[in-house]
């Protein structure tokens, strides 16, 4: 029977497997970036959650809100440009939100997401079309709730999130960047993919693997 809350051990793998899936992507993340941006987005992000896997390695927090809070910290410690305070923010209202547990449920975890976001619109200036990560966040939250709403559980929830994190990270393609570096190009940021909505959507896959165990 799927799980209907997500352990405190099953988000530190969440980050570890965000962790790996951007060493395995980092290239073509910074490739992306290299198109529409300053070129440094996977090598960042990289860095960033390196600094983060090698903190818990140290102090494994035993609430969820002190695991997210020093993900954060140590993302803005360690990371540069722009992807350094925008998850940094994600992170850091995530925690916020979902407080001093030590499991979320479904409902629990869209709560700390939507947070999330929130924060990073604030933070950013950006909504959806604007061709940033929130492009492939926003997707990803509807679809989650929208299968809350008609009963579905924890798995299914993080699946269709998923799926439409990679929807939104594709439709960003021949989208005109109105926020960030990439709106400096005006009409030629065109035909390029967004990289932080390319790494947004890897936080999901990894969210989604690790539900699946």
């Amino acid at each position: 029977m799927p799980s209907a809350v997500i352990t405190i051990d099953q988000l530190t793998g969440w980050l570890r497997r965000f962790h790996q899936l951007v060493i395995k992507n980092q290239a073509e993340l910074t490739e992306l970036d290299s198109a529409i941006g300053d070129a440094d987005h996977g090598i960042n992000m990289a860095r960033g959650m390196a600094a983060v896997i090698d903190k818990l390695d140290g102090e494994q927090p035993a609430r969820v809100n002190d695991l997210f809070k020093t993900v954060a910290m140590t993302l803005v410690m360690s990371v540069g440009g722009a992807s350094g305070p925008l998850y940094g923010t994600f992170f850091l209202r995530f925690a916020g939100a979902v407080g001093s547990v030590t499991e979320l449920d479904t409902a629990a975890l869209a709560t700390g997401l939507h947070a999330g976001r929130a924060g990073v619109v604030e933070r950013g200036k950006a909504g959806l079309g604007d061709k940033t990560m929130i492009d492939a966040l926003s997707p990803a939250l509807e679809a989650m709730e929208a299968v809350i709403k008609t009963g579905g559980d924890l798995a299914a929830a993080v699946t269709a999130a998923r799926d439409a994190a990679a929807d939104g990270r594709d439709a960003t393609v021949p989208m005109v960047a109105r926020k960030g570096r990439a709106s400096y190009l005006g009409e030629r940021s065109a035909g390029h993919m967004d990289p932080g909505a390319a790494s947004m959507t890897l936080l999901f896959d990894a969210l989604a693997a690790e539900l699946a165990g």
